[in-house]
């Protein structure tokens, strides 16, 4: 196996888990009535900070009912 194959043996499923939570965040985002802060904000949290901001935006965006 060459080390380009390898590589992209490990980064692909990291990328799917990525999209996965920006897309699940993002909708998640869209139904919710209220958030701790601007709506605009966590949108730009969600799509620019990788991995983390979607995980950010699940425990600390959301506003507890």
């Amino acid at each position: 196996m060459q080390l380009s194959n390898l590589s992209w043996a490990l980064i692909a499923p990291l990328l799917v888990i990525q999209l996965i939570l920006i897309i699940v965040a993002l909708i998640d985002l869209s139904k919710a009535e209220q958030t701790n802060g601007p709506k605009w904000m966590w949108v730009l949290i969600i799509l620019f900070i990788n991995i983390l901001g979607p995980i950010l935006y699940f425990i600390l965006g959301k506003k507890q009912t």
